[in-house]
């Protein structure tokens, strides 16, 4: 029988971590080479798909590559500013003079009292302005699972009193002047504390349970 030997131009060089300048690269190599599923060389000695992990970044994730990485996404902002009532607009919308400078509308995030003209809008009106009266300080706060404004141009916006109340949403939906409001089948982070202020009101026939709803 003929024995063929494998020639230097055809035999297939090992390689190792050592070879390689960074982890980046020695991943390129393993999934060049059959990697994840496939690892001649040994670089995956955990076999977690990640090639080299001791070796000095850039870095290349679980089976990614080079030119589609996988990146964590930031996380989504939180606004935050303060500033003095100028006007209340109604049971869940006041106007603030932001502290940056001009006049904002802010739309109370997860409540919804009734409009203008309904019954209780009055009464829901004028119980916001005892909790946050013209040139009171107000803190307002984002809710990140929440758009920063809607489509009026409002600012989204948890507000919290100076000295008062810490969220007036839900001391409006205690105090029985509003319903539970949820825009596009999301809830607001604090959804569950307002459902139990509501319910609350309702059971004890707070506010505008006792003559609208």
């Amino acid at each position: 029988m003929t024995s063929f030997a494998q020639s230097p131009a055809t035999a297939v060089v090992d390689r190792d971590c050592g070879d390689f300048p960074s982890q980046a690269a020695a991943q390129n190599f393993f999934l060049a080479n059959g990697g994840p599923q496939s690892d001649p060389h040994g670089l995956d000695s955990e076999g977690d798909g990640i090639a080299c992990e001791s070796n000095p970044c850039p870095c290349i994730g679980r089976g990614t590559n080079t030119q589609n990485p996988v990146t964590t996404p930031p996380p989504p902002k939180v606004y935050r500013e303060t500033g003095n009532v100028t006007q209340i607009v109604d049971g869940d919308t006041l106007k603030v003079r932001l502290r940056t400078g001009g006049v904002v509308s802010v739309r109370m995030l997860g409540i919804n009292t009734p409009e203008r003209g309904r019954c209780g809008s009055d009464e829901a009106t004028d119980n916001l302005g005892k909790l946050a009266p013209v040139r009171s300080t107000v803190h307002l706060v984002s809710d990140p699972s929440q758009a920063a404004k809607d489509r009026y141009g409002r600012l989204l916006r948890y507000v919290k009193r100076q000295g008062g109340y810490n969220d007036l949403s839900y001391r409006q939906a205690w105090n029985g002047y509003t319903k539970r409001y949820v825009f596009g089948g999301k809830p607001v982070n604090r959804d569950r504390d307002y459902v139990r202020a509501i319910a609350s009101a309702r059971s004890n026939v707070r506010g505008l349970w006792a003559s609208c709803w």
